[in-house]
């Protein structure tokens, strides 16, 4: 995220962080989001955590409607309009005004889902999903974005696992060849966007990809570490 040399708040002041959470169907995503989130609240930070789609109520009766499959005979385009409405209602109603609060935000999925999911395997133009992310996102980028990185045949294993009882959703039920490329998606987005997206080895024992995670987040907690003004927050 840019942000300005002068005029710097402390996170106390107002300036909360916003870490998201990005990766293939069973990464671990959920799992190491509840290990961060119990490290920080142990020293003392105030966490919010959420998911996409969903995290507010609006964006909640969005995400039924995206992961049964409802909105797929109407087409990938609008399914990333959905998408976008549903982030659009969670920034507003959610992420930002925690932000305001000093609050570290973790977010399950965010904009660069849809980047992988609708634009690069769902064949969308890409001029067509950035300018739709921008709406969506109003100016609140993340300051930190976490990709787990595990092979797909992996990832589709433990999720099918997950899913056993109920099924699996829109997103996992979809050829091997697919969930591939969008592994190979996110790694290019780390590529093209460094200082932003750290790729964690999703393949590690959970302890030690979590360590990895609280290393990267307490980085930015310190005090000589990145913070956000409330001007750049709404308008960057």
């Amino acid at each position: 995220m840019r942000r300005p040399e002068c005029g710097k708040l402390s996170l106390s002041s107002g300036a909360g962080l916003f870490v998201t959470f990005e990766g293939g169907e069973g990464a671990g995503k959920s799992t190491q989001i509840r290990r961060l989130a119990a490290a920080l609240k142990g020293e003392g930070h105030d966490v919010l955590m959420t998911r996409e789609p969903g995290g507010s109520p609006g964006a909640e009766a969005v995400r039924h409607v995206l992961l049964s499959g409802a909105a797929e005979a109407f087409g990938t385009r609008m399914e990333a309009i959905l998408f976008a409405a549903a982030r659009n209602d969670h920034v507003e109603e959610v992420i930002r005004p925690a932000l305001a609060a000093s609050k570290v935000v973790l977010c399950d999925r965010f904009m660069d889902s849809s980047r992988v999911y609708q634009g690069i395997t769902g064949n969308l133009e890409p001029d067509f999903i950035e300018t739709l992310q921008r709406i969506a996102i109003n100016g609140v980028m993340p300051d930190c974005t976490v990709i787990l990185d595990i092979p797909a045949r992996i990832g589709l294993e433990r999720a099918q696992k997950r899913a056993a009882a109920d099924g699996p959703d829109r997103f996992e039920k979809e050829r091997l060849e697919t969930h591939e490329k969008r592994r190979e998606a996110f790694l290019d987005i780390a590529a093209r966007e460094p200082e932003r997206c750290h790729v964690i080895n999703a393949m590690q024992a959970e302890e030690a990809i979590a360590a990895e995670i609280l290393t990267i987040v307490k980085q930015l907690l310190a005090p000589s570490g990145p913070v956000r003004t409330p001007e750049a927050a709404h308008h960057e």
